[in-house]
């Protein structure tokens, strides 16, 4: 019979965000599995959970994954946890999931503490909707890429940082997102939690001398969608339409001006041309 792969949140930081399930989880699993077990061994014994901890880091090799797994296949129960937060979040572990899932083996998550969504809410910066994208690439045209992504996102933009780094990133994305709202949020949940709130300018020379701890950015969204269509002025589009008219422009024709220029649909344009012209020659 096979056994269960639970994935389970731990604090991000205070040791007390975690939730009564995943306590259970732990205590009843026959092994966890952590990115670092010294680091996983104090969230235990804080806990009182006396479960053996075993490894499961980036750097496991895949025949280690694959004995996991059919270990998991063979009857065995699992919580598999990360140093901080939900794991496979920017952390290793989906390799042994893809394998338990391969097998058959159920997974289960347990959700809990986030510091992509913990940044999120306080940041103030979050809406209907945001994208996550992870640590950026160190140089080079995919760290370009991902920055001019950055500045075309229409919502929020939820990125993690290392702390030698961070300047240099708040730098970079002064060049592409220029004034738009950014927090930097440091150290959630611990002692020393802080949330810096400023222009990418602003927030590179705030951190200039030093940053410490764990990091995760939010870039607002831009004050106007670059692709939403601007409301139209009804008498202006009247305007519009009449001036090419006169100039000798078929319908069609001033129908595909009007929509490059406005950028709405053509069709909604072309029956708006039809009836202008319409009122302005009723004779046909």
């Amino acid at each position: 019979m096979s056994g269960h792969l639970h994935v389970v949140a731990t604090p991000i930081g205070n040791l007390e965000d975690i939730t009564l399930r995943a306590i259970r989880t732990l205590r009843e699993a026959d092994l966890v599995l952590a990115e670092d077990t010294r680091h996983t061994r104090t969230l235990l014994a804080h806990h009182q959970i006396a479960t053996r901890l075993v490894s499961l880091h980036a750097h496991t090799p895949p025949a280690r994954i694959a004995e996991l797994a059919e270990q998991l296949a063979a009857g065995q129960t699992f919580a598999l946890v990360t140093d901080a937060g939900t794991p496979l979040v920017s952390d290793p572990g989906a390799e042994l999931v893809r394998a338990a899932i391969a097998l058959g083996v159920p997974i289960t998550p347990i959700p809990g503490a986030s510091a992509l969504l913990a940044a999120l809410v306080a940041s103030g910066l979050g809406g209907a909707s945001f994208e996550f994208i992870g640590f950026l690439p160190r140089s080079g045209g995919k760290r370009r890429d991902r920055l001019a992504r950055i500045a075309k996102a229409p919502g929020a933009v939820v990125l993690f940082e290392a702390p030698n780094r961070l300047v240099a990133t708040l730098a970079d994305l002064a060049g592409v997102v220029g004034d738009r709202p950014i927090a930097v949020c440091r150290e959630l949940t611990k002692l020393h939690e802080e949330i810096a709130r400023g222009t990418a300018a602003e927030l590179a020379s705030h951190f200039a001398e030093s940053a410490r701890g764990e990091i995760t950015i939010v870039v607002g969204a831009p004050a106007t969608d670059p692709d939403e269509p601007e409301p139209l002025d009804e008498a202006a589009i009247e305007r519009a339409i009449d001036a090419l008219l006169d100039d000798g422009l078929s319908a069609r024709d001033a129908a595909d001006r009007l929509a490059e220029s406005t950028r709405q649909p053509r069709r909604e344009i072309y029956q708006r041309v039809l009836a202008r012209k319409d009122a302005r020659d009723p004779a046909g």
